[in-house]
């Protein structure tokens, strides 16, 4: 579904109202800063009960509403035109469903629930309902990833035989919150946190996946969920993407090394735009790019490391492009960024890592 071509309530020339459910990290770091960056949307009301997060909202946007509580969205529904759903994970189903039934378009944080059968019961209550449901996938326009699919578009690397995607931190001591929590209902742990973006980025490279074989430790102390994982996916196309997830990483690897019949490239370091919209800087002129030594490299034979291959200039990462899209598709019927049918087909994977490494088997899809 490509939405409708007008929100709830927006009229032509109007921006449409967002309402922001949740001001932690994903919230206030993310979403809050992308919306109000974004033409043709304006943060209308955020919604926590943390009465901290309600004065950094209100101070980092003066105009905007306060709620406590997401039902006081849905008693107002025809004021606004887009609901984000950016609280803890186990809220993001029936949050979504809320919304969806109130007849407000949704953009739900990854992951958009906690198995693919849910995730496919939302987008057909979506389709149902007629209204925009989106998953905001947002490492799709990291740096690192834009430049890959040129580089990919352009057949410089061959015939591609191996991806390979690190996800890598070295945070030897856990921080705790529902993010580390063991209870399965909170659907914590790096598989589905991590994992939902490097899985997403491997399927828009190479398609559907065939089989899929992971190992998944909890190695700190203290630790009550996975914190090293690695997942290995055959594609349907035959590509082999290998995958790592850690916090217990004393050494980085490469952010990308992608291995093909005529050349590979290899990239090490994060997309600067969540340290950048950490620090409080918002989307403008310059947004996205990064110094020339952090460039990847592209060429065969020899390791970047001792200066094999060329630089690959690395293209400006593009988060505001998602919210852009959304509003796009709200406003004009354009096509929906990222579906939740899309991000059902990440949570079929995650769901066989999480029993492969289980059961020590791999699992055929």
């Amino acid at each position: 579904m490509t939405g409708t071509p007008l929100g709830t309530s927006g009229t032509p020339g109007s921006p449409l109202r967002v309402g922001l459910v949740g001001y932690g990290l994903a919230g206030s770091v993310f979403h809050a800063p992308l919306i109000a960056a974004t033409e043709g949307l304006v943060l209308d009301t955020v919604v926590t009960s943390n009465p901290e997060r309600q004065q950094q909202a209100r101070a980092e946007f003066p105009d905007v509403r306060l709620a406590t509580g997401p039902d006081e969205l849905f008693d107002r529904a025809g004021e606004l035109d887009l609901i984000v759903v950016a609280s803890p994970n186990k809220t993001h189903v029936p949050l979504a469903t809320a919304a969806l039934e109130a007849g407000l378009p949704v953009v739900v944080d990854k992951p958009v629930a906690g198995t693919a059968a849910e995730a496919r019961e939302l987008a057909a209550l979506a389709e149902e309902r007629g209204l925009l449901l989106s998953v905001f996938q947002n490492r799709r326009w990291d740096n690192d990833f834009l430049t890959l699919r040129k580089l990919l578009a352009e057949g410089e690397l061959g015939d591609v035989w191996r991806f390979e995607s690190r996800f890598e931190r070295w945070r030897p001591k856990p921080k705790g919150g529902w993010r580390e929590s063991g209870d399965p209902a909170e659907i914590g742990g790096l598989l589905y946190d991590l994992g939902s973006h490097v899985v997403d980025q491997a399927l828009v490279l190479f398609g559907p996946a065939a089989a899929v074989y992971a190992e998944s430790e909890i190695r700190r102390p203290g630790a009550e969920t996975d914190d090293d994982t690695f997942i290995a996916i055959t594609h349907t196309n035959g590509v082999r993407s290998h995958l790592y997830v850690s916090a217990t990483t004393a050494q980085l690897g490469p952010r990308f090394r992608l291995l093909g019949s005529a050349a590979g490239y290899v990239k090490y370091g994060l997309d600067p735009q969540e340290a950048a919209l950490r620090d409080g800087h918002r989307p403008g002129p310059g947004w996205g790019v990064e110094p020339e030594s952090l460039w990847g490299r592209v060429g065969s034979g020899e390791s970047p490391v001792t200066g094999g291959g060329r630089p690959e200039p690395t293209l400006p990462g593009d988060y505001p492009a998602y919210y852009a899209a959304v509003a796009k598709a709200l406003l004009e019927g354009a096509p929906n960024p990222v579906t939740a049918l899309e991000a059902a087909a990440a949570l079929d994977v995650l769901e066989a890592a999480r029993r492969s490494a289980r059961e020590k088997v791999t699992v055929t899809l």
